[in-house]
């Protein structure tokens, strides 16, 4: 039996680019580059803890 995982969609809508190391390589890790990219993700507790980190850079919404 599969578990049906809650998915969100997130978008970079501010600079990478003079933030500390830390919150770039979160994007990195979530697969964000530029800005304006929008990516579908699993809400697993890694994935919404980098999300978290770096929440003033994104925008995010549930996709049922």
């Amino acid at each position: 039996m599969i578990d049906k995982q809650n998915k969100v969609r997130i978008k970079l809508v501010k600079s990478r680019f003079g933030r500390l190391k830390k919150h770039a390589a979160s994007l990195s890790g979530l697969g964000l580059r530029k800005i304006n990219q929008e990516i579908v993700i699993d809400a697993t507790p890694e994935n919404m803890g980098m999300v978290n980190q770096v929440r003033y850079l994104l925008e995010v919404e549930e996709v049922k």
